[in-house]
C-alpha cells in the first residue's frame, strides 16, 4: 500500500501482445468456465410476436444488475493511445471506453485490428471508476465496452443506474432517464 492517494497514477504495464497469444490468434477465443464478467447469458432475451414480455424481463434485469455488480468490483484493463488517453471508440454519438477483462481478451482485439505486433500500454482499473469517474470526463454521452469485438462482449451504456444520473443519456419515453 502506498502514501501517494488518488491523484498519483498507477505504473503503467506495457505488454507485447504477440507475445502472450503464442503467436496466431483464434478468431474467437472459449470463454473460460469461470469468468466472472464475462461469462454470462444473454443480457436481454430476443421478443417475437408470440413471446410475452412481462416474465421475461425481469429475470434478463436480474441477471444484468449481476453482470453490472461483477463489472463494478472487477479490476479490468484498459489500453491507452499512443497520447496517453484512454482507448475509446465512438458509435452512434456515444463515446465508449474499452476495457478488457484479462490480457488474452486485449491480445484477441489487438490481433483483430491487426495491431497484434506493437506494444500496447494499458492500466488495471476498477469497473466502478470507469463509469463513475471516467465516464463522465468524457465530452458528452459515454459508456464502456467490456471485451470489444468477442462472443462474450458487453455494453454498460450512459443509462441511469449504470452511470452517474448527471451524465445518462434520457431514453425518452421508455420510463427510463
Amino acid at each position: 500500500m502506498t502514501e501517494n492517494g488518488d491523484g498519483i497514477p498507477e505504473p503503467r504495464r506495457v505488454s507485447r501482445l504477440a507475445d502472450l497469444a503464442g503467436g496466431a490468434v483464434p478468431e474467437v477465443l472459449p470463454a473460460p468456465e469461470a469468468a466472472p464478467v464475462t461469462a454470462a447469458a444473454r443480457v436481454v432475451p430476443e421478443f417475437g410476436p408470440e413471446r410475452e414480455v412481462g416474465d421475461e424481463v425481469a429475470p434478463a434485469r436480474r441477471e444484468f444488475a449481476r453482470l453490472l455488480g461483477e463489472f463494478r468490483r472487477t479490476a479490468v484493463l484498459v489500453p491507452f493511445d499512443g497520447h496517453e488517453s484512454l482507448w475509446t471508440a465512438d458509435l452512434n454519438g456515444v463515446r465508449w471506453i474499452c476495457a478488457f477483462s484479462d490480457e488474452e481478451a486485449l491480445a484477441q482485439f489487438a490481433e483483430a485490428r491487426g495491431e497484434a505486433g506493437r506494444e500496447w500500454g494499458y492500466r488495471t482499473i476498477l469497473g466502478a471508476r470507469l463509469l463513475d469517474v471516467m465516464v463522465p470526463m468524457l465530452p458528452g454521452p459515454g459508456g464502456v465496452a467490456l471485451d470489444a469485438g468477442s462472443a462474450d462482449g458487453r455494453l454498460f451504456p450512459p443509462v441511469a443506474g449504470i452511470v452517474l444520473d448527471e451524465v445518462a443519456v434520457d431514453l425518452g419515453g421508455t420510463g427510463a432517464r
